[in-house]
């Protein structure tokens, strides 16, 4: 049966049965990959995309009754060569780590953010029920706030809402300072890499650039961990 859609703002259309998971039109007839299969009760939501706008898990919904509708995919998120403030958010807090459920999540995320601009955490956690394995649910909801701040994190260290590198978030290429301590990859691990006077200085003093080199006051008789796993002694 041919059914037509409109994916990622361009028609398609498709010869199969009505009762076809969307996901699977997506995935196999579309080419379309960067929907996932992940539970196939619409429990898990790693093959969440957007039909009209809504956040819909495509495993459990037969093509059919998303026909002549507007379905966006991953692939279609970005626009004029640029990453959607969402994925951009996710690069900049780093949020994946196997990365598996992680389009599933952003589709949920983005939908959740153009009906709710600033939401707060009990509107996450209603709206954002994806299941993530590897557990970086704090590194998403950190993601979130920032994209409704207008403030996703740059790779260069400076918040663009203002923050700077000793605030509580700042990030420098992977590392950072956080409250006297230092955080690598997002996770606070002030008691496994500190930094000399609670102060990050750019390819310095800090884990910044890979390197850490100790100031005056560096933890561990003169060393100071970098992000890698070398080390730097005082002079």
């Amino acid at each position: 049966m041919a059914i037509t859609l409109n994916v990622n703002g361009e028609p398609r259309t498709v010869d199969v049965e009505p009762d076809t998971p969307l996901l699977w039109v997506l995935r196999d007839t579309l080419g379309l990959t960067g929907t996932k299969f992940g539970c196939g009760i619409a429990a898990c939501g790693a093959c969440t995309v957007h039909v009209d706008g809504r956040a819909v898990r495509t495993c459990t919904v037969p093509v059919s009754a998303v026909e002549g509708m507007a379905v966006t995919t991953i692939e279609g998120l970005a626009a004029d060569g640029r990453l959607h403030a969402v994925q951009q958010a996710w690069v900049d807090h780093q949020v994946p780590q196997c990365g598996y459920c992680q389009s599933g999540m952003i589709m949920a995320v983005s939908a959740l953010l153009a009906q709710r601009p600033d939401p707060s955490d009990a509107h996450v956690d209603a709206a954002v029920t994806n299941i993530c394995r590897c557990g970086t649910f704090v590194r998403v909801r950190r993601a979130i706030h920032a994209v409704a701040r207008g403030g996703a994190f740059t790779g260069g260290g400076a918040a663009a809402d203002g923050e700077t590198l000793a605030s509580r978030e700042a990030v420098t290429n992977g590392g950072a300072v956080a409250n006297g301590g230092a955080v690598i990859n997002g996770e606070a691990v002030a008691d496994t890499v500190a930094v000399a006077n609670t102060e990050a200085v750019t390819c310095g003093g800090a884990v910044a650039c890979g390197e850490a080199v100790a100031r005056r006051e560096a933890v561990g008789g003169g060393r100071v961990a970098a992000a890698d796993g070398r080390e730097a002694r005082h002079g």
